[in-house]
């Protein structure tokens, strides 16, 4: 052999010897474990922010729509947030929103008195694991700003800007009786409203069990929402299995 075929393969050595030194060893799993639990919390929080979140249904207000009542499998829904990044909420659609001051008087929060336990339960609440601490509404948007809603024409029907509505998916449990003022459980008929600018009338599905924006006429919104308090619009029920499907918006005022 040469001097220069051995120096070859010297030089060829040391090159192997500093690549396999230079390679970096793997982390085991559990050390990269932290890191993956950290990068999939930040994705749900910004998720949460930004996109959208699951919510519970808590009550029968939008039944048969949306299942919450007692006996029941409160429907779990996904409401989404970017459709109103770039619009308002439109007739028909089914939203969830903070109730007005007005209409918190009976809500009581759903954290611990425990100063701890509290702030474990508002942190997870940040990634959408415990709901948040605020009067959450689910109703469906019947007139917007701009419009007046009214009861009744002729037939027990709600009117917006005069014009009847046809709602297929209204449940009335009661006749309608002409003159019979409205109540939860009971009559019809309230007094026409416009709804202000940035606002919005909103009532539940099943008409004769829904403390809705006629239950609120008489306070300082006049039952009235404003968009604001809107946390975003629901389009799908995502449990139980049996229910699994589409929130559909149906426009009543395309008649």
């Amino acid at each position: 052999m040469s001097v220069s075929e051995s120096g070859d393969e010297e030089s060829g050595k040391r090159r192997g010897s500093r690549r396999v030194k230079t390679k970096k060893k793997q982390r085991p799993f559990w050390q990269e474990l932290p890191i993956l639990i950290v990068i999939a919390a930040v994705i749900a929080a910004l998720m949460v922010t930004f996109i959208g979140r699951p919510y519970v249904i808590p009550s029968e207000s939008m039944e048969t729509t949306l299942h919450g009542c007692a006996g029941c499998t409160g429907d779990r829904i996904y409401v989404e947030k970017l459709s109103y990044y770039w619009g308002d909420p439109e007739p028909g659609d089914v939203v969830v929103f903070v109730g007005p001051p007005s209409w918190n008087t009976a809500y009581q929060s759903i954290r611990s008195d425990n100063a701890t336990k509290r702030g474990v339960q508002n942190f997870f609440s940040f990634f959408g694991l415990v709901p948040p601490d605020e009067n959450d509404l689910v109703k469906r948007v019947i007139a917007v700003g701009g419009q007046t809603v009214e009861c009744c024409d002729t037939e027990g029907r709600i009117k917006v800007d005069g014009k009847a509505l046809d709602e297929s998916y209204a449940r009335y449990t009661l006749p309608y009786v002409a003159g019979q003022p409205f109540s939860p459980r009971g009559g019809r008929e309230f007094k026409a409203v416009k709804v202000p600018e940035g606002h919005l009338w909103v009532m539940g599905d099943n008409r004769n069990n829904s403390a809705d924006s006629r239950a609120h006429i008489s306070d300082e919104l006049q039952g009235t929402v404003p968009v604001d308090n809107v946390r975003g619009k629901a389009v799908f029920k995502i449990w139980p299995p049996s229910r699994i499907g589409p929130v559909r918006s149906e426009q009543p005022q395309a008649n």
